[in-house]
């Protein structure tokens, strides 16, 4: 549904609903960490706070990032409905449920639920998202 309102409003208005912060970017770039048990992630782009990944999604992270020391404590995601040089993993869609997506990735043989933040990142649900996962440096303020 929602997807078909952002292709409604871009049709009769011509412009995109996404925040112009994330329609310049092709390759997105989100740094999910565990809070309460969970993997959640910012990105005041797009207003979001400790949106969590649920309903597999947190599974397919856990098999994903295992082998990044201190994952837990920030990694970055990065993300595109293409494929790029580097990608570690392409996820496919396979159906929609409430108000979320469910992907499939054949390199785990794992199933994962995204929800409506999605649509924030992309018009519509994308046929696949193709991903790979890095260690993060720690984050650095700029000089004063």
């Amino acid at each position: 549904m929602f997807a078909q309102l952002g292709e409604a409003f871009r049709r009769i208005t011509g412009r995109d609903s996404r925040p112009a912060a994330i329609r310049t970017n092709e390759i997105i770039v989100i740094r999910p960490y565990r809070s309460c048990g969970m993997w959640v992630f910012d990105d005041p782009r797009v207003n979001l706070v400790q949106e969590p990944f649920v309903s597999g999604a947190d599974a397919m992270i856990d098999r994903f990032v295992a082998a990044i020391p201190n994952a837990e404590k920030g990694f970055n995601l990065i993300f595109a409905e293409f494929a790029f040089p580097g990608h570690q993993l392409r996820l496919e869609w396979r159906r929609a449920e409430g108000t979320g997506n469910w992907y499939y990735s054949a390199d785990l043989d794992m199933e994962g639920w995204l929800c409506p933040a999605l649509l924030r990142y992309f018009a519509e649900p994308p046929k696949h998202i193709y991903v790979q996962a890095k260690a993060a440096e720690p984050e650095s303020k700029p000089a004063s």
